[in-house]
């Protein structure tokens, strides 16, 4: 019988209210992601990811500054297969290029969505002219799961620019909410999604307090990038650190202590078994060995050379 997790226990739809607060969880130390991201591991597919469905992994690359350089800084090519990759520039430009032949340069305020599905190859350094110029990078990968049915489908890559996201303010000056995927008081993300998903970049006000309409029952989590908030009244949550919450329930509260930058996630579960092992997640151990053979027999994409 399959363990019942603390999230999917506390899970059952409660129709209106806060979505109970199950707990504040804090992200790892920094470490380095290739040359050129140093990143705080918030969760992977092999911990929170498994109850965070349909959200496998997220990285916070907090502010680094680079000094000037010649060599391109990032991650060479390499392979994903079964779910998509969610990049969001917050300072500093990157530069992408895929086996399906997309790419191109994201800065401040852009947002990179590479559906690797049934495979694909790519690569992720700083944008040329950064390299040269040197700054701060700050950016955030989120990995989202695709169901069984698709995880085969063809790979693809959107590229959503600052000017195509659509933003709000929040009512009383508490902020702003930028729309990346889903929807939020009406107005709908460009992000093409599998599943239903909400991504949403919120700025709050110091001394404003928000209460943020959620689905009930959609798993519910935000990472805090900068500054210090309340929690449901509850609980703080700092820079780094990923409040969770109890599925039933179609809204949360947040009152921001400082000013705040969050990266607010949502999404409807998906229930099937997740198997990853490095850059694959599928729903069987006989799935990662036929993706490894794919990639080293070059059945996932065009070589990048």
């Amino acid at each position: 019988m399959k363990e019942t997790t603390k999230i999917e226990e506390m899970g059952r739809r409660t129709g209106s209210g806060l979505k109970k607060l199950v707990r504040v969880h804090k992200s790892s130390a920094k470490h380095w992601v290739g040359d050129g991201f140093h990143v705080r591991s918030v969760f992977g597919y092999n911990d929170l990811g498994r109850e965070l469905s349909p959200f496998l992994l997220l990285d916070y690359a907090a502010p680094t500054e680079f000094p000037p350089g010649s060599q391109r800084r990032g991650v060479g090519a390499h392979p994903h297969r079964g779910f998509e990759t969610v990049t969001v520039v917050y300072q500093g430009e990157l530069e992408h290029r895929d086996s399906t032949g997309a790419g191109g340069k994201i800065g401040p305020g852009d947002v990179q969505w590479m559906t690797a599905a049934g495979g694909i190859v790519h690569e992720e350094f700083h944008a040329s002219e950064f390299t040269r110029t040197g700054g701060t990078l700050e950016m955030v990968q989120l990995w989202v799961n695709l169901p069984a049915k698709h995880k085969r489908a063809k790979a693809g890559y959107q590229t959503l620019l600052n000017a195509q996201i659509p933003g709000m303010a929040l009512s009383n000056y508490a902020g702003h909410v930028r729309v990346i995927a889903g929807e939020f008081n009406g107005q709908t993300g460009p992000a093409r999604t599998f599943t239903p998903v909400n991504v949403w970049d919120a700025r709050l006000n110091a001394a404003r307090s928000a209460e943020l309409p959620v689905p009930d029952g959609h798993t519910t989590a935000f990472l805090v990038l900068r500054g210090r908030v309340l929690v449901n009244g509850e609980e703080e949550a700092v820079e780094g650190d990923l409040p969770i919450f109890a599925r039933g329930g179609d809204r949360i509260g947040i009152e921001a202590k400082t000013d705040a930058t969050l990266l607010v996630l949502t999404g409807e579960p998906i229930a099937e078994p997740v198997v990853g092992y490095g850059p694959f997640v599928m729903n069987s151990r006989a799935e990662i060995e036929q993706a490894y053979e794919d990639f080293q027999h070059g059945r996932m994409g065009q070589s990048l050379d």
